[in-house]
């Protein structure tokens, strides 16, 4: 518990709301900006609390440490989705490759579809947000027929048709 002591107010903030994701992605918050931002998570890295991933960072087991929490362990029925090679999935459609949106219209137009969760995991957002971009701008601004399902489970599962 000793590490507990040696956190600033910041950087128990962004180990906190990272614990808090199901990816445990660190986003530094807006009002955190310039020099603090490089110093806080320039600590953070020294620390072995986070790791450079996919343009970004993640928290590691020595942040959920410090923090005195434990990793999640995901669920055994929800399996990762992998973005890199489906571009084609991407064909015809206004969006920039390795952005949430991307990820969010490679998952839909899978045969199998994508439930809520795996959206969720997939972007990091929350439930309503994830329900908010597929309305708002798959639907209604790029055009794209979306078709909600439910699976034997009861679970929300969203296809592109």
């Amino acid at each position: 518990m000793d590490a507990l002591l040696k956190l600033s107010p910041a950087q128990s903030l962004l180990l906190r709301t990272a614990a808090r994701r199901p990816d445990g992605r660190v986003i530094p918050p807006d009002t955190l900006r310039g020099g603090a931002r490089v110093k806080v998570m320039t600590a953070l890295l020294q620390r072995g609390w986070i790791q450079p991933a996919d343009g970004g960072h993640l928290l590691t087991d020595a942040g959920y440490a410090a923090i005195g929490q434990q990793r999640p362990e995901p669920p055994d029925d929800v399996q990762p989705m992998d973005t890199i090679g489906d571009l084609q999935l991407l064909e015809g459609i206004p969006v920039r490759p390795g952005t949430k949106l991307a990820a969010l219209v490679v998952a839909l137009r899978r045969p199998q579809g994508a439930t809520s969760l795996q959206l969720m995991l997939a972007t990091g957002w929350q439930p309503h947000t994830v329900r908010g971009a597929i309305s708002g701008m798959l639907r209604k601004k790029l055009g794209l027929n979306v078709m909600l399902a439910h699976n034997d489970s009861g679970e929300r599962v969203y296809r592109v048709v």
